[in-house]
């Protein structure tokens, strides 16, 4: 790491240079399913073997869809826009979603009712269909809202979140970190949610608030620096994601990586810190000796070609040129 006299304290471990590697790797491994490869992907064993998400978060299945066919599928409102994410991101599964939508035709605001949607997802619950995507642990909510049935009290948190105005409150937003505190301030919500409802929000054309404006660090994220750093020398986590994300290049060059950007778009926070928790869970495996938070010591998810092309597509006003 290129260490300036003012950081002249933080000190690296092993895992530094495997985050930048691992980065590049799977970015790599990204650039060759984008043109449809499916064999030889990479030679590293333990990325063949296991599933990690894109070095890019926009670049993920989920996120691609969430783009593509919840925010700019056509042209919605400021309240239906953000109610849509939101309503995605609540379960985070594309499966919910399309059932949903094959049940009450287009989602909006206007059709919206609790009851009915509740009512749908406890059918298919019924018929032991996960609703829920293993990416986020979501609270029950059971504090908040007298309900048995998780989903019954998030679609009750997006009637309040309606009646109380909050999309058109996060439209007239001045930062990013204004408008995560007003998704904050609802029950069941917490730091790393609330940070990625509004990094989802803004792929929209709702706001337009630099990436690289605002982080919190989740706790994967926790994990991954602490493997990264023997010392942080004083700095938060969130100044560890900005330091990395201002000397990429740098760090790249030193490592003599040729990463491929997205086009003209360099790494944003939110991608460092997903890095920062892909890298945790690789160096379980590769650096074993190098402790977490979490103690954890397995990757649990083994990974599995999917066939199935995605058709990229960024978030028009990111010019993307691939």
């Amino acid at each position: 790491m290129i260490i300036t006299k003012k950081e002249n304290k933080i000190k690296t471990s092993q895992g530094y240079d495997e985050f930048w590697k691992f980065a590049y790797e799977r970015q790599n491994v990204f650039i060759k399913r984008s043109l449809g490869e499916l064999e030889n992907l990479t030679s590293d064993a333990v990325i063949k073997q296991f599933k990690f998400t894109n070095t890019y978060r926009a670049s993920d299945r989920v996120s691609q869809y969430l783009i593509k066919n919840v925010i700019y599928s056509k042209k919605y409102n400021a309240e239906d826009t953000v109610f849509r994410i939101l309503l995605f991101k609540l379960f985070n599964k594309i499966e919910t979603w399309e059932l949903l939508e094959t049940k009450l035709g287009e989602i909006s605001t206007k059709s919206y009712s609790s009851s009915r949607y509740s009512k749908i997802l406890d059918d298919a619950m019924d018929n032991k269909i996960r609703i829920y995507s293993n990416a986020y642990m979501m609270a029950s909510g059971a504090k908040e809202f007298p309900v048995k049935r998780k989903h019954h009290a998030h679609f009750l948190l997006l009637d309040k979140m309606l009646k109380e105005q909050l999309p058109l409150k996060i439209q007239d937003s001045n930062s990013m970190e204004q408008a995560y505190n007003l998704i904050l301030s609802y029950p069941m919500i917490g730091q790393f949610l609330a940070y990625q409802y509004i990094t989802d929000i803004n792929y929209s054309e709702i706001t337009n608030f630099s990436e690289c404006e605002f982080t919190v660090p989740g706790p994967g994220a926790r994990d991954g620096i602490r493997k990264c750093f023997q010392s942080k020398g004083g700095y938060s986590d969130s100044d560890i994601i900005k330091m990395l994300t201002e000397r990429q290049e740098d760090e790249f060059n030193r490592l003599d990586l040729d990463f491929k950007f997205l086009g003209e778009r360099k790494l944003q926070y939110i991608d460092i810190q997903n890095i920062f928790c892909e890298t945790d869970k690789y160096c379980r495996v590769v650096l074993p000796e190098l402790e977490g938070f979490s103690g954890r010591t397995r990757i649990k998810q083994k990974f599995k070609i999917n066939h199935k092309a995605i058709n990229l597509f960024y978030p028009p006003k990111w010019n993307i040129r691939m």
